[in-house]
């Protein structure tokens, strides 16, 4: 039975580690391998250490997918949306390979990162690596609860996940991933009435700012489709920092490839009047790449190689 990898769906963790990788070398065989042996390490942490709640994701990068598996290509498989109007940017970063790691333990995101690294260390480069935590009762660094409006349960699986109308790469999901770096100093200089008319909602109870535009951010936010139902997409981000810069790394999981590219047009282009989101004032956009994260069975699947088939000897 095609399942789903883990993490797509899972419930938020205290700390999360992620890995964006570039592949080095030609052999695209080994990274097919190491990927399923990936899946292999995630249960491993994750049955000896079960207090910790482990779950992972592999992604491909849509331009290195057609390397690794050229036989099976995702349709609507499209690279990053690069957009930009005037100050505002989402820059493309395209990277080969995007590893999300969660548990409610550091110490054991760390190490599995270290496994990870460890199996592929011959043939990729580290491209970026983030270390990421649950922010009080789920909120950025902003103090706004992040993705209050996820859905949940079989929704959300809906939301996140391919269906059966596309039997190869069903349980699959489409990857966005932009790391965000927060000017708190400025962001702090505004009082909480500025910051709540910014976001759209109240800081406590994320309820809808009496004040509220189409300029702020949980408008903005809530895009939907041509049938003014919501766009299939699960937010899963969380907020990194330390004393010197802090920030957001944005992770979303869609059944639609084209669901993110409609949320970042309504944020940086923003309506037919120009309101744009408010926020990217305040923040800005760092990195950007766009990913496939097959079903474990896909990943298993491809990770055997293949007999050459040849046609049988004639008979004399």
């Amino acid at each position: 039975m095609t399942q789903p990898q883990k993490g797509i769906c899972a419930e938020p963790n205290l700390h999360a580690q992620y890995l964006l990788l570039n592949v080095v070398d030609d052999d695209t065989q080994a990274i097919r391998e190491k990927l399923a042996r990936t899946l292999a390490l995630f249960d491993h942490y994750d049955e000896e250490h079960y207090e910790a709640m482990v779950t992972g994701v592999i992604a491909v990068g849509t331009q290195y997918w057609p390397e690794l598996y050229p036989e099976a290509i995702p349709l609507h498989l499209y690279p990053f949306p690069d957009m930009q109007c005037e100050d505002r940017c989402a820059p493309a970063t395209p990277c080969d390979l995007f590893i999300q790691i969660r548990a409610d333990r550091q110490d054991i995101c760390y190490a599995l990162g270290l496994a990870i690294m460890d199996l592929f260390r011959l043939h990729v480069e580290l491209v970026d690596d983030v270390h990421a935590f649950r922010y009080l009762d789920g909120r950025d660094l902003t103090g706004f609860l992040i993705a209050p409006n996820n859905p949940r349960g079989m929704k959300k699986q809906s939301m996140a996940l391919i269906g059966d109308d596309d039997p190869e790469f069903c349980q699959g999901s489409f990857v966005h991933v932009q790391r965000f770096r927060h000017d708190l100093r400025r962001w702090s200089t505004l009082t909480d009435r500025q910051q709540e008319q910014v976001m759209g909602v109240t800081r406590e109870h994320h309820t809808d700012s009496p004040e509220s535009n189409p300029s702020a951010h949980f408008v903005r936010m809530s895009v939907t489709d041509a049938d003014r139902e919501p766009l299939p997409l699960i937010n899963q981000s969380m907020p990194f920092g330390d004393m010197h810069s802090q920030g957001l790394m944005f992770v979303s999981f869609s059944s639609s490839a084209s669901a993110f590219k409609t949320l970042l047009h309504s944020r940086i282009f923003g309506d037919d009047a120009g309101e744009y989101d408010r926020l990217l004032d305040f923040v800005s956009a760092e990195t950007g790449a766009a990913f496939f994260a097959p079903s474990i069975h896909f990943i298993r699947n491809h990770a055997v190689l293949k007999p050459i088939k040849t046609q049988p000897e004639l008979e004399r």
